[in-house]
């Protein structure tokens, strides 16, 4: 038996980088996947890779931080299988930029895909996660543990992201549901190419953040995010799990 046989999962972000690992993770191992992502031939190349390895896919284009899209993820998910026992929330957004430079509308787009996505799935997800005694996983960062300069915005959206895991948790754990999420450090994905320091900040200091010497990979986080997820992890419940190679440590 793989562990997520005879299983419903939700992840976003499905089309690249972290999401799209977990995607293929969760099939591996059993699970049908709805492949979710704003980017549909992401999430179509992402279910196709499932199918091509004989699991169950499907993608579907998703708009996190649209309620109406939200709505239709999970109610199309039910549809198609019956039932919904995981949800991985991963999908997020981010970027280093000076606070003063920093415009309302990047701060509301911000907070709306990393924060208000994971929060509106959560919410639509959570009556059939309870009927299926599931898990959610959402998808923070080192950020939402520690200050990082030129990160007001995403440090706020990601440290909402660990306290609506922990709130979740201790709401809904003694109803025989889990809630916890992973907070990785510097991962090699396209979005990685987004956090590119401010003109005149030296680059160095990124080195200085890898213990390792090294950006972490997808497929290392996708891996944390299928244990918490599975019964091996019944008893963890509103962790936030660092994979970071030791960048706060």
């Amino acid at each position: 038996m793989k562990r997520f046989d005879g299983r419903v999962a939700i992840v976003t972000g499905a089309g690249s980088g972290i999401g799209r690992a977990t995607a293929e993770r969760l099939a591996s191992e059993g699970a049908r996947v709805v492949c979710a992502d704003v980017n549909l031939t992401g999430a179509e190349e992402t279910a196709e890779t499932i199918r091509g390895a004989s699991g169950e896919a499907r993608a579907v284009r998703c708009d996190v931080s649209d309620p109406a899209a939200i709505t239709a993820l999970v109610d199309g998910a039910v549809k198609a299988w019956g039932k919904l026992d995981v949800v991985a929330n991963v999908a997020g957004i981010g970027g280093f930029k000076r606070t003063t430079e920093v415009t309302l509308e990047e701060w509301n787009r911000m907070i709306a895909i990393n924060l208000t996505g994971p929060f509106l799935l959560c919410q639509a997800a959570l009556p059939h996660i309870l009927a299926a005694k599931g898990a959610i996983v959402n998808t923070a960062s080192v950020a939402g543990l520690k200050s990082h300069p030129y990160s007001a915005a995403y440090c706020a959206s990601k440290g909402g992201v660990v306290l609506l895991t922990k709130a979740l948790a201790a709401e809904y754990g003694r109803k025989g549901i889990r809630i916890n999420c992973v907070c990785p450090g510097g991962i090699e994905t396209p979005m990685i190419n987004a956090f590119q320091l401010p003109e005149g900040v030296n680059q160095a200091v990124l080195q200085r953040l890898m213990p390792l010497g090294r950006f972490g990979q997808a497929p290392e986080v996708a891996a944390t995010i299928a244990f918490l997820a599975s019964e091996d992890a019944l008893y963890i419940n509103g962790a936030a799990i660092v994979v970071d190679g030791g960048m706060i440590a």
